[in-house]
C-alpha cells in the first residue's frame, strides 16, 4: 500500500498541515498510521476519507456531525441507513442554501446593474 506524508497530503488537498492534525485530533481521520519516527502516514483509504471530510466541511456540515458520520463509517455496514439519512438531510440543507444564495445573487446583480446604469448616465 502506498502512503503519503502529511506535507504531501497538505499539498495535494491544498490545506494546512495544522488542519490535518486538527482533523485527526477531532476523530475525523481515525487510524492514521505512523512511521518509526512518529510521522503521520496517510494511506489511500485515509485520503479518500479526507476527501469526504473536506466535501462535508465545504458544504458547511458541522464538525460534530462529520465526526458522527466518520464514527458510523468505522462501525461498518450496520450504519448504512443512518449514513444515508444523514447525507439525504445534508443534501437538502445544501440545496436550500444554494437556492438562498442564488436568490441573493440576483439581488446583488440588480444593484450592480442599477449602479452601472447610473454611472453611464452621469458620464453622458
Amino acid at each position: 500500500m502506498k502512503y503519503c506524508s502529511i506535507s504531501e497530503v497538505s499539498a495535494k488537498f491544498n490545506i494546512p498541515e495544522s488542519t490535518l492534525r486538527y482533523y485527526e485530533k477531532k476523530g475525523l481521520l481515525p487510524r492514521i498510521e505512523r512511521d518509526e519516527a512518529g510521522r503521520r502516514l496517510f494511506s489511500e483509504v485515509q485520503m479518500a476519507l479526507l476527501q469526504t471530510v473536506i466535501c462535508l466541511k465545504n458544504t458547511r456540515m458541522p464538525i460534530r456531525e462529520i465526526k458522527q458520520y466518520m464514527d458510523w463509517i468505522q462501525e461498518g455496514d450496520a450504519t448504512i441507513e443512518r449514513r444515508l439519512e444523514m447525507m439525504t438531510k445534508h443534501k437538502q440543507k445544501v440545496l436550500d442554501e444554494i437556492s438562498l444564495m442564488t436568490d441573493s445573487l440576483q439581488g446583488i446583480d440588480e444593484k450592480i446593474k442599477r449602479y452601472t446604469n447610473r454611472i453611464r448616465e452621469e458620464r453622458s
